[in-house]
This record gives C-alpha cells, sequence and structure tokens, in this order.
C-alpha cells in the first residue's frame, strides 16, 4: 500500500471516529453499570430492538462462553427488551429512538461505545441472532482464545456468518424464550460460498449460503455480506467502516492467511431463520431503516411466501466445530 493510499484511509478512519462521537450523543444511559468492568476482562457490544425472545439465551451462551461484561443499546424496543436487560448484573444499557439508518445501521453507536469502553479490552461486536463458535470452543472457553490470540500477537479474529435454518418449514416450529434456537435451526449450507479480495481495505467479501441461493437467486451479487472480524483487541484510535465486514487500520482485516497458511478462524452461527422472521421482515419493510431501503427484508418477505423452506438433500445437519473444520468453513490454523 503506498502512502497516499495509507494518508486517505487514516483520514477516513478519522472521519468515521469522528461521526462515531457526534452520533454517540443520541444515547441516553439507561443503566450504567461500566465501573463493574476490570482490567482484561472481555465485552460484548450489541444493537438491538424487540429481541426479547433471543435475549435469555444470547446472554446465557456467551455468559459461559466468557463473556464478563455487555454494552447494549436498544433502538427504542416496544417488547419489553429494555426492561429485561436492565435487570441484568452485567449489562450496561443505553437507548435510542432515533434513526438506526442514519448512524449508518448502529455502526457509528458501536463505534462510539467501543471507543469510550473498549481500550485495551478484547470486544466482541454480534447482534442477538449470531453465535460465536471457534476451535476448541467445546473445552476451552474465550479467554484461552483470546489469551492465545495475545501471544501469538494477533489483534483480530474472523468468524463467518453461517446460515442456520431448520428442516421443514421456518415458521412451522416456535421458538422459546430461553431455547438454543441451533435446536430448531440445525442445517446449513456445506458450499455454495463465494469470496472476493477487496482491494481497498484488504478484507475478503464473502457471499453464498441459503440467503444467495433462495432469496437472491436471480441478482447473487446482491446478497448480504458474510465475512466479519467480530473480535478485536480495541483501541480508541480503530473503527468498524460497515457493520463489523470489516475494519480501520486496514491491518485489522488481513484476517485470512498467516505467511502463507490459514490463520485461526471461527464462524457466527446465523439464527435469523426462525419462525419469528415473518413478523420482523413486516414491521423492517414498515419501518425503512435497513440497508438499501430494506431490500434484505423485502427479498425475506417475498421469498417466504414463495419458498418457505430453506432445506434441500445436500444441507447438512451441525454437530460441533470439527465438522465445520473438516468442511473448510473454520480453521484452527496453528492453534494446537
Amino acid at each position: 500500500m503506498g502512502l497516499w493510499q495509507s494518508y486517505k484511509l487514516r483520514w477516513r478512519r478519522k472521519g468515521w471516529r469522528a461521526r462515531a462521537a457526534v452520533r454517540g450523543r443520541e444515547l441516553s444511559r439507561v443503566v450504567d453499570r461500566t465501573s463493574a468492568i476490570r482490567p482484561g476482562d472481555i465485552l460484548l457490544f450489541a444493537t438491538e430492538r424487540d429481541e426479547a425472545v433471543r435475549l435469555p439465551y444470547f446472554l446465557r451462551y456467551y455468559r459461559e462462553l466468557g463473556v464478563d461484561h455487555f454494552l447494549v443499546v436498544d433502538n427504542d424496543s416496544t417488547d419489553g427488551a429494555r426492561d429485561y436487560l436492565a435487570e441484568q448484573p452485567d449489562v450496561s444499557l443505553w437507548h435510542t429512538a432515533r434513526s438506526y439508518k442514519r448512524a449508518r445501521y448502529g455502526v457509528d453507536w458501536m463505534n462510539a461505545l467501543l471507543g469510550r469502553y473498549g481500550h485495551g479490552h478484547w470486544c466482541l461486536t454480534v447482534d442477538p441472532d449470531e453465535l460465536l463458535i471457534y476451535p476448541f470452543c467445546d473445552t476451552r472457553p474465550l479467554p484461552a482464545l483470546t489469551d492465545w490470540l495475545d501471544g501469538a500477537g494477533v489483534r483480530s479474529f474472523s468468524a463467518m456468518l453461517l446460515d442456520m435454518y431448520p428442516k421443514g418449514p421456518i415458521a412451522a416450529q416456535r421458538y422459546r424464550p430461553g431455547q438454543d434456537p441451533l435446536e430448531i435451526a440445525a442445517w446449513f449450507d456445506p458450499g455454495n460460498y463465494r469470496s472476493l479480495k477487496n482491494p481497498d481495505l484488504g478484507n475478503l467479501w464473502i457471499q453464498g449460503g441459503p440467503r444467495s441461493r433462495v432469496f437472491f437467486a436471480d441478482r447473487p451479487w446482491e446478497a448480504p455480506a458474510l465475512n466479519k472480524i467480530p473480535l478485536v483487541k480495541w483501541h480508541r484510535r480503530y473503527a468498524y467502516v460497515s457493520s463489523t465486514h470489516m475494519l480501520l487500520p486496514r491491518g485489522l482485516n488481513l484476517v485470512y492467511d498467516a505467511g502463507g497458511g490459514e490463520r485461526a478462524s471461527g464462524l457466527l452461527m446465523h439464527t435469523k431463520f426462525l419462525d419469528t422472521l415473518g413478523a420482523k421482515a413486516d414491521e423492517e419493510l414498515a419501518r425503512g431503516e435497513h440497508y438499501a431501503a430494506g431490500r434484505e427484508y423485502a427479498a425475506y418477505a417475498r421469498g417466504l411466501s414463495e419458498t418457505p423452506e430453506l432445506w434441500t438433500p445436500w444441507s447438512e445437519k451441525f454437530l460441533n466445530w470439527r465438522q465445520l473444520e473438516i468442511l473448510g468453513l473454520m480453521s484452527k490454523g496453528e492453534w494446537a
């Protein structure tokens, strides 16, 4: 990368941080327990709206994985999610009724909180329908992974979004609060993925899976991006650029090789495809607060009426992380 490009990216990063400082003023504290954060704690950052049905399992899953504190923005929920989160002893909560879209789909709010509270911590930034798995996650908690990353001098950890879905119609099985969503959405596409390298920021741009296959079959280039870098040893100078797809500085995006070999990586098990999706798609279409005028949710609404089932005979049922490594969807790299 030349000096001119490096200079431009530095100014872009400063611009995103300045924007986050402005949008951060849109957040009002509901419950602030950040004084309980200790050096070395692993922090989780999330934005949510009307996710009360998902939150009990989401919090339990990440507590058991090793997250110490949750920093959550509630975007004007009406289903009791805000009250539920405020009662949790390890959650600090902010509220805003301002536009999710104008905050770059929540990225500005996350950058504001990450810059204020995340400096020096390993920070996990995920949505309530995303469950992180990584090599050895069944026997090694998240601090074991972050300790190894620290020892290896690695500052960022990638996890491709893996869309999970049920066998049979999506709306056929009711999801209950506190239930593991993978009990219902237990299937995934083992292949059907393609990637390109972003020449500007250096990240991989990955698309495919059931959303591309079903909802964007006639225009796969518009399918949602699956590349994510959710786990970062944060510094106040950092900034997410687009969701957790890519960051600045540019070096944080180079997560896919190490001197010719694979770097360790995980997966975000994406559990969007439950019976709650239909109502969510209708709501988000009416709000118009999502990317490209809600193009993704419009595709869901249309596709669910035409093809309510994502399962195919070549779908794989999730067993464990080793299965996913054998399929080439994640890697333990040099972590043994």
